[in-house]
């Protein structure tokens, strides 16, 4: 009989070889509670990140607008279930991780704490938010666990057009009034730093990224994905014509990066905690919604019982 050791030894091989690693093959426990913990942080973050647009729906300036983000927050619902179902892969129950999520045992991106509060700010969402999101995600696409793999590359696609409707958002007030312009810097002037946070902690900081790059879960480093964003987003903001609220923020030609002041990590590590500006009301909103929808799931489960009786009758 094979010990542990050899099992782990073949797994980490077959990781390095880029083979996928898929739900009916043998993996150490800790890659399987690594994988639980980030793919249900990632289908959480999908769910609460409804809260913060849907919002403006109904106060979107133009039926096209309303449409438009109807259809992205219709998306992100969509994209939560499909990680919500990559997880139950491994082994653990989709009540049992909205359980997590409603006791605050498990966390969401830190970035759905703060509020939106103007329409601009919606544009700032699809544009920091969304972008943050696709730099993490694309990479995403080659984690080593198959059915993650797999659900990342359609919310690749649709993350896509969610940051170029932000972008036009913007672009779009940018080049209207006065006042419009001001709102978006406001906006950004907001949302600049905490999409930062959203990549996690500095590595040095992050007990969990060593182990998740060797295994392949992650494919790059907090610190840079982070130096990616900061890079593909400022010259972005020069077409918009506006700045970005760091005054350290300066093209370092010998590293061929931007170089950019430092994160405040107290306020992260605030947010996290559940001290967020908007920490309660999300959580709240989510459990509400969770109860009030109780009766669908009832049907639908008294449905398919009912389908699955009607079936077996006509069988016997």
């Amino acid at each position: 009989m094979e010990n542990v050791n050899s099992f782990e030894e073949r797994f980490q091989q077959k990781i390095d070889n880029e083979e996928k690693i898929e739900a009916r093959d043998w993996m150490p426990e800790a890659y399987r509670k690594t994988l639980i913990r980030q793919i249900s942080q990632h289908a959480h973050s999908e769910i609460v990140g409804m809260l913060p647009e849907g919002n403006f729906i109904t106060r979107a300036p133009s039926l096209k607008r309303k449409l438009a983000l109807l259809a992205k927050v219709q998306d992100e619902a969509g994209h939560g279930l499909y990680l919500y179902s990559a997880t139950e892969t491994l082994g653990i129950s989709r009540d049992e991780l909205i359980d997590q999520l409603h006791s605050g045992k498990a966390k969401y991106s830190s970035i759905f704490n703060y509020p939106t509060l103007t329409w601009s700010d919606i544009g700032a969402i699809g544009w920091l938010v969304d972008g943050a999101a696709i730099m993490n995600q694309v990479a995403l696409c080659r984690t080593s666990y198959g059915p993650y793999a797999r659900a990342m590359v359609r919310i690749c696609k649709e993350e896509s057009f969610h940051q170029r409707q932000g972008y036009d958002i913007l672009l779009t007030m940018c080049n209207g009034t006065a006042e419009q312009k001001e709102m978006v810097q406001d906006s950004v002037n907001r949302w600049w730093w905490p999409s930062l946070m959203m990549f996690g902690p500095s590595d040095s900081d992050s007990p969990h990224s060593a182990q998740s790059l060797k295994w392949k879960v992650k494919r790059l480093s907090n610190d840079e994905l982070r130096q990616r964003f900061v890079d593909m987003t400022v010259p972005q903001a020069e077409i918009l014509g506006i700045t970005l609220p760091d005054p350290l923020l300066k093209y370092n030609e010998s590293r061929g990066h931007y170089d950019f002041g430092e994160i405040d990590w107290e306020e992260f590590r605030q947010v996290v905690s559940g001290n967020g500006p908007c920490n309660k009301e999300r959580l709240q909103a989510r459990v509400k919604a969770h109860e009030e929808g109780n009766w669908v799931r009832e049907a639908a489960s008294a449905y398919a019982e009912k389908m699955k009786s009607k079936s077996l009758a006509s069988v016997a």
